[in-house]
């Protein structure tokens, strides 16, 4: 199946079935997937970013990111359908579950 940018229509769903129980959600900000994902301080943010870009070298999907002490602000699409796609959920998807470790 080729790849392509999601409609809204699709964007809405995928976002209602991302966010279910989460209670930072995230949502399309500047037409990208977004979240801020907040830790306990620098090192742990550190270890979910060097957690996340170990599968994400694995699928060849990266994110836009950035990093402030405690924070680390994700945008994610893909370039090569100038658009969001079912891989920028996945990827979503899987940074939700690595969080997870992070906070239990």
């Amino acid at each position: 199946m080729k790849l392509a940018a999601l409609s809204n229509q699709q964007l809405t769903q995928k976002l209602a079935e991302l966010n279910f129980d989460d209670e930072v959600n995230w949502c399309i900000e500047d037409k990208k997937l977004t979240k801020n994902f907040e830790f306990k301080n620098f090192q742990t943010a550190f270890g979910f970013m060097t957690m996340c870009a170990l599968y994400c070298d694995k699928v060849d999907h990266h994110p836009e990111w950035k990093n402030c002490y405690n924070r680390v602000y994700v945008q994610l699409t893909t370039h090569s359908v100038k658009g969001i796609s079912t891989k920028d959920f996945e990827l979503a998807d899987h940074m939700d579950k690595v969080f997870l470790h992070f906070t239990l």
